[in-house]
C-alpha cells in the first residue's frame, strides 16, 4: 500500500473504498438508511470544520487589523475550547466504541479503521500545539506587535491543522457512512 500517514496521503487506497463504490457520497442523503446517527455524526464533522474556518478567518482579520483584540481573544478562547474538547471527545468515542464495532462489519476495510485511529493520535499532537499557540496568542494581548507575530504563527498552524483534519474527516466519512448504510445502525446505540 501507499504511504498512509495523515500528513502525506491524498486519500484512502481503493481497496479500503470498496463500500464507497457501492454507496457513493452523492447518494447518501437519499438512501433509506441515512438516519439520525449518520446525520448527527456528519453534523459533528461540519461543526469542527466551521470552528476551524471561524478561527482562521478571525485570525486573518486580526492580522489585517480588521478585528479588535478583545473580540479576537474571545473567539480564540471560546471556539478553541469548543474545538479541542469536542474533537477529543469525538475521537475517544470513535476509538473506544464505534471503530471496534464497525470494523467487524466488513473485514475488507478493517485496515481503514486502524488508519483512522492512527490519525487520531497524529491529530492529538497538532491539538497540543494548537493549545500552546492559542495560549501564546492570548498572553500577548497587551502588546499589539507581539500579538500580531503570535497570531501569524497561530495562523500557519491553523492552516496546517485544517488541511489535516479535513483529510481525516473526508476519509472517515467515506469509510464509515457506507458501512452504516450497508449494515444499518443495529448494535451501535
Amino acid at each position: 500500500m501507499t504511504d498512509l500517514a495523515l500528513n502525506t496521503r491524498a486519500g484512502l487506497p481503493d481497496a479500503l473504498r470498496v463500500l464507497l463504490a457501492e454507496y457513493p457520497r452523492d447518494g447518501w442523503e437519499r438512501d433509506p438508511g441515512f438516519d439520525g446517527l449518520i446525520r448527527f455524526w456528519l453534523d459533528r464533522h461540519l461543526m469542527f470544520r466551521r470552528l476551524m474556518t471561524e478561527m482562521r478567518s478571525n485570525t486573518e482579520a486580526l492580522i489585517d487589523h480588521k478585528l479588535d483584540t478583545g473580540r479576537y481573544l474571545s473567539v480564540v478562547s471560546r471556539y478553541g475550547g469548543m474545538f479541542v474538547n469536542g474533537l477529543h471527545e469525538h475521537h475517544t468515542i470513535e476509538d473506544t466504541y464505534y471503530f471496534p464495532k464497525l470494523s467487524q462489519r466488513d473485514t475488507r476495510i478493517t485496515k481503514g479503521f486502524d488508519i483512522l485511529d492512527s490519525d487520531h493520535h497524529a491529530i492529538d499532537a497538532y491539538l497540543n500545539a494548537f493549545v500552546e499557540k492559542a495560549n501564546t496568542v492570548i498572553t500577548k494581548a497587551d502588546n499589539r506587535t507581539k500579538l500580531q507575530d503570535a497570531a501569524g504563527a497561530f495562523q500557519g498552524h491553523l492552516t496546517e491543522l485544517e488541511q489535516l483534519l479535513n483529510r481525516h474527516l473526508l476519509d472517515e466519512e467515506e469509510l464509515i457512512v457506507p458501512v452504516i448504510l450497508k449494515f444499518g445502525t443495529e448494535g451501535l446505540g
